[in-house]
């Protein structure tokens, strides 16, 4: 199974909604076009809606790092929405919910950025 990545912008936040597996094979891909988008539409928040990811691995994780990364530098701010139980698990592991903000849903999510 491949990744999918759905793009969507509202205002200044990029809403990126993944489904399928986030691995290696997949991250650059990611890491791409999320810098893309961030750097061409003047992106300052990003919601990621993992909702439909099935697996993620190390190279997620990094990804998803360097785009924090990219968006603090903005004074921007990444919220996570709608996990699955096991992306969760990998999530509290790694300690990423210590910087990024978990919100239930997207429709939550956009609000705590304003854009609802």
């Amino acid at each position: 199974m491949s990744l999918h990545i759905d793009m969507e912008t509202k205002n200044d936040v990029l809403l990126l909604r993944l489904s399928g597996e986030l691995d290696h094979h997949s991250a650059d891909v990611l890491r791409a076009e999320a810098t893309k988008a961030i750097e061409t539409n003047d992106i300052r928040h990003i919601i990621l809606n993992l909702e439909q990811l099935d697996f993620m691995d190390s190279s997620g994780l990094g990804v998803i790092l360097g785009r924090y990364k990219q968006i603090k530098q903005q004074h921007g701010e990444m919220v996570v929405c709608a996990i699955s139980p096991p992306i969760q698990r990998l999530f509290d592991m790694s300690g990423l919910f210590k910087i990024i903000r978990l919100e239930p849903t997207e429709e939550f999510a956009l609000r705590v950025l304003g854009v609802a």
